[in-house]
């Protein structure tokens, strides 16, 4: 998907193209993120949402006999943690993900400013914010390098057979104690995105307005100004 700026007015005329891009008009909306990223995000929170119910009767013997079917349970859960890189994978595997590979880079780039706030345990402000913040990228790491874990761990559970007793144990304890950490880093992330409500729309309709941009996203902004899909107002006529 092209790197667009929507319009806020419906039936205007549609924006020159510029090259191969579209020019923007000098009100509007970032295009934050394309469909293929959306896809990918809402297909990995749902897959999420079901390892995690699916987790609760497995660990909890009350839920468990409130619900029944433990064997299902089970092969739910353990089909659905196989199934979680997979849209990932996809999204990322084709010429259609260009703007989510992009984004990647982005999460795996920290500023000196970002950095500090890192050694600084978010205390110190980042003025020159990215199009993802600090918390964000870490967040990224975390369910990324979590995926990968909880995947091994859990193959390791299921089909345990070639596995000597250690790593069986081990694998146990890894895939219990990352469970619960990601049950909070996930009920923090939801908290986060409702209480942040301009954020979490961008991430179902695609967009933001520039004005979120200028307050939480500068450097980002600065880039698409850069870039020539947002006009700078000074220049702009009117």
């Amino acid at each position: 998907m092209s790197d667009e700026l929507v319009s806020p007015t419906s039936g205007a005329a549609p924006p020159p193209v510029v090259g191969s891009r579209v020019a923007a008009p000098s009100v509007g909306r970032l295009l934050r993120f394309d469909g293929v990223e959306r896809v990918a995000h809402w297909a990995n929170a749902t897959l999420f949402t079901v390892l995690m119910a699916t987790a609760l009767p497995l660990y909890f013997g009350s839920i468990e006999s409130f619900v029944g079917r433990r064997a299902l349970v089970a092969d739910i859960h353990t089909w659905c943690g196989v199934a979680l890189p997979i849209p990932l994978i996809i999204s990322l595997a084709g010429p259609w993900g260009a703007r989510l590979r992009r984004d990647v880079r982005r999460l795996n780039r920290w500023s000196s400013e970002e950095v500090r706030w890192l050694r600084s345990f978010g205390t110190r402000t980042v003025v020159n914010a990215d199009k993802f913040n600090p918390g964000q990228k870490l967040n990224a790491a975390f369910i990324g390098g979590s995926i990968l874990v909880m995947l091994a761990s859990g193959s390791i559970l299921k089909w345990f057979q070639p596995f000597p007793l250690s790593w069986r144990t081990g694998a146990t304890f890894v895939h219990d104690v990352l469970a619960a950490a990601i049950f909070a880093v996930v009920a923090g992330h939801v908290l986060f995105a409702l209480t942040h409500p301009q954020a979490l729309r961008a991430m179902v309709t695609g967009t933001i307005s520039k004005a979120w941009a200028e307050r939480h996203a500068p450097g980002w902004l600065a880039e698409e100004l850069t870039s020539g899909l947002v006009p700078d107002e000074a220049s702009s006529p009117g």
